[in-house]
């Protein structure tokens, strides 16, 4: 006779929903509000986490970014809405330490660096995922636009049903051990119109609430303001010059520059347009050239989690999709592993604007299935 397996409930777990302990990472946006709302709904225990990770002050005045203070009180208002326990925790010095001093190292090293991932990585799946543990949850759930498919392996990832609001780029560095623990209870969903009609029947006060556009720390997109404040004197002039070297005119800092950029550059009256190309930050010198300098076919890649079923190292190379960039569709590439943490990637169509300090997220060309991934380290 086969023994009766325990039912599961409807986040995967083997207990009834009324004994299921879940914290929801709570950011006060509508995708946050609508996971703790519903899982409320259903019966599970639920307990919301705000993190505050800058200062609070600062921030009062800026909607839209997502740990600001009035963010903070939007998610206080949905816990009472649906009357489960809310907190918020401090984690302003972790946040600086993993995340933001990072970001200013690496924008001032001439990198292009994507702090949600780092945030995601070290803070929210790492600090605050222990935190869950500690209060004795049989899960995390967050408001990701991102799917947990539990395979021959194990949990997989994969990416959202909805293309436009897919956030595997941010979540590649999501370990087997922490995807075990982690749920996505949007990833299956259609549309934002879902989410928001989701949040409208709940209720919910932040059904009409735009999404956040800025790193919740970078007002209004303006990167080089921010470093400046984090490193004074980091915003020093210097040359404009061609890939022969000769000047064409001046820059007020190099942090001002991204590689692949065409406007801004004040070097007029030329027949083709230039782009950044390369910047020289020991050098001071922003390097601009035409478009085709732009071209990339072989990204080097290390910091690698691998999320495949074989070890990563198993194999002299795998076909497979890659993104270089978030606003891009997976491309066909080759991946090539140097080590259990490094790799070469070649782009079968090469791309433009590669850059370090972006993350290359691996895709299955077969499925809807994440890899894993890693971070472009150096330019070609």
């Amino acid at each position: 006779m086969p023994l009766d397996l325990p039912k599961l409930n409807s986040l995967g777990l083997p207990k009834p929903v009324s004994q299921t302990r879940v914290v929801v990472a709570m950011s006060g946006g509508v995708d946050s509000s609508v996971v703790a709302a519903q899982l409320a709904e259903e019966g599970y225990d639920v307990v919301g986490v705000t993190l505050q990770l800058y200062d609070h002050g600062a921030a009062l005045a800026k909607k839209g970014a997502c740990c600001a203070g009035l963010d903070i009180h939007d998610a206080r208002r949905v816990a009472e809405t649906m009357g489960f326990p809310h907190y918020v925790l401090d984690y302003e010095n972790v946040f600086r330490e993993a995340v933001i001093d990072e970001f200013a190292e690496s924008y001032l090293g001439g990198a292009t660096p994507v702090p949600c991932i780092r945030c995601n990585e070290r803070v929210k799946f790492k600090d605050l995922l222990q935190t869950a543990k500690d209060l004795d949850a049989d899960c995390m759930a967050t408001g990701h636009y991102i799917q947990r498919k539990v395979g021959a392996n194990g949990p997989e990832l994969h990416s959202a049903a909805d293309a436009n609001r897919d956030q595997s780029y941010f979540l590649f560095s999501t370990t087997p051990e922490q995807l075990d623990y982690l749920r996505f209870p949007l990833g299956h969903l259609s549309s934002k119109a879902e989410t928001r009609a989701l949040a409208a029947k709940y209720g919910l006060s932040v059904a009409d609430k735009p999404d956040s556009q800025d790193i919740c720390f970078v007002p209004n997109g303006n990167y080089a303001s921010v470093i400046e404040k984090l490193r004074p004197g980091a915003a020093e002039p210097g040359e404009i010059v061609d890939t022969e070297g000769t000047v064409l005119g001046i820059h007020n800092g190099v942090i001002h520059y991204t590689v692949g950029q065409r406007r801004g550059l004040g070097i007029g009256g030329l027949a083709d347009p230039l782009y950044v190309v390369k910047l020289d930050v020991d050098a001071k010198k922003v390097i601009v050239g035409p478009k085709e300098l732009l071209s990339t076919r072989v990204v080097p890649v290390r910091e690698i989690n691998w999320l495949g079923d074989e070890p990563f190292d198993s194999r002299p190379e795998w076909r497979i999709a890659v993104k270089v960039r978030s606003t891009r569709p997976p491309r066909e590439a080759i991946l090539r592993p140097l080590s259990a943490t490094e790799a070469e990637v070649e782009l079968i169509t090469p791309e433009e604007g590669v850059s370090p300090g972006q993350a290359c997220v691996f895709y299955d060309p077969d499925s809807t299935r994440i890899l894993g991934g890693g971070w472009i380290w150096r330019g070609q």
